[in-house]
């Protein structure tokens, strides 16, 4: 029997185990999936505290149930090592890495390249690969092709099998899980294609197959610079609106009536999370590589890079309304995660707004029930303050910069002296005139 029958024969009958690189945001959720379908997990971790948390059952992602986790763990259909020879145990290698970019915007793949080098000196013939990490088109055929071949001595499509399907992770959405979301699922040719569809297909409810890695990985992409346009679009609008003294929510309220044709977006202080600020940029990375300049990307991604800096004269202005500097004055923001109802504060730019109230001369405070603690991108460790009527009312600004449902907007508007709104926390309840700026 050949390589490719017997590894869909494995899949087929529920005994391939699948092995997991990095056990992340989108890494665990995914094992867990593919676990509670009776398929074995070994999931990989430089992290020797994640992997001892994964053995112990102990859940450290919000998006998985804790008992779905302890469950599986108990059932040893899924555990975790830090030592990534046992890659040989594995039928099928799922890659889910961070790719971040660097200080000039360029991407970071020294992490997708340790793991293909891991996998190609490690892995046995009959592979399947699998990157769902977000990366700029032609990095499966390109990039990860030739260090598995070089550090494995195999042959691409003969020895193992190379696909692309992008992740769909949304922290905090109780709606949409790995499960549910629909699946992008792009082959290297017509074997690895059936290879995929196979296993993914096995957890995942719906799949949605494309012509090759190069088409999933600008899937991807576009997903996210759609986004990032578009909300930066609303973000300038916000500004001229609010210099109109028009209500941007009651516009964009009032354009969602209409029932085709348009899309609601929402202003804020700038975009967070690992995908909207990080993704275009890669493509904008690629692009140069065949004499192509995105403007668009460019343009949209200064303007969410100076939303930050523009909230600091936000605030600063409301403060200079009550006769009050910046300078000297107590802000209190409320939320570091970079949407509601999360513990993740990964590219927030609430961090960047604080960062440059700091700087003005301002004394921080923030609150946030779900980060206690947080450490910026200079190094720099936040701690959080408790919510008390004190701390609220002793502040001469407070700052909504994330709308965390458990907010009692109406009882911190009562207290505070001043209210910053850059989320829409402050919607129907009561304020009197000149306590609450908006966006």
């Amino acid at each position: 029997m050949s390589l490719y029958k017997e590894l869909l024969e494995k899949i087929e009958k529920n005994t391939v185990t699948v092995g997991i690189i990095g056990l992340g945001y989108v890494g665990l959720p995914l094992a867990v999936t593919f676990a509670r379908k009776g398929i074995s997990v070994l999931g990989f971790e430089k992290s020797e505290k994640k992997a001892q948390s994964v053995n112990e059952g102990r859940n450290y992602i919000g998006d998985i149930e804790d008992d779905e986790l302890t469950k599986v763990v108990h059932e040893k259909l899924l555990s975790a090592t830090t030592d990534f020879t046992r890659i040989g145990e594995c039928d099928a290698v799922i890659i889910c890495v961070p790719t971040p970019l660097d200080k000039f915007k360029k991407p970071d793949m020294s992490y997708i390249e340790g793991a293909c080098v891991d996998i190609g000196r490690n892995m046995k013939k009959g592979t399947f690969i699998s990157l769902e990490s977000t990366t700029y088109p032609t990095t499966t055929e390109d990039f990860m092709k030739p260090i598995i071949e070089r550090e494995s001595g195999m042959k691409e499509g003969e020895d193992f099998w190379l696909c692309f399907s992008p992740e769909r992770v949304d922290p905090g959405n109780k709606n949409y899980k790995t499960e549910n979301t629909p699946k992008v699922v792009g082959g290297l040719g017509e074997e690895a294609q059936k290879i995929a569809l196979a296993l993914y297909g096995k957890a995942i409810q719906h799949l949605y197959p494309v012509s090759s890695p190069r088409a999933a990985e600008m899937v991807k992409i576009l997903e996210n610079t759609y986004r990032l346009v578009n909300i930066s679009l609303i973000n300038e609008i916000a500004l001229l609106a609010g210099k109109m003294d028009i209500n941007i929510w009651e516009v964009i309220e009032a354009a969602k009536s209409k029932p085709y044709g348009f899309q609601a977006f929402y202003p804020g202080p700038g975009i967070g999370g690992h995908c909207i600020p990080l993704d275009p940029f890669y493509l904008e990375y690629i692009a140069k590589g065949f004499n192509f300049d995105l403007t668009m990307i460019n343009t949209a991604g200064n303007i969410n890079n100076l939303m930050p800096y523009r909230m600091m004269n936000k605030i600063a202005y409301a403060l200079n309304r009550h006769k009050k500097p910046l300078n000297g004055s107590t802000v209190l923001f409320l939320g570091v995660a970079y949407k509601p109802d999360i513990d993740d504060a990964r590219e927030s730019p609430a961090l960047l707004v604080m960062e440059h109230v700091a700087k003005k001369g301002a004394h921080v405070m923030y609150h946030d029930p779900y980060i206690p603690e947080v450490i910026d991108e200079h190094g720099h460790l936040w701690k959080g303050v408790q919510l008390t009527d004190e701390i609220i009312s002793s502040a001469d600004c407070v700052v909504f910069t994330t709308n965390h449902s458990c907010f009692d907007v109406d009882h911190i508007v009562e207290k505070a002296q001043l209210v910053v709104d850059t989320r829409n926390a402050v919607k129907q309840v009561h304020i009197e005139d000149g306590k609450v700026f908006k966006l």
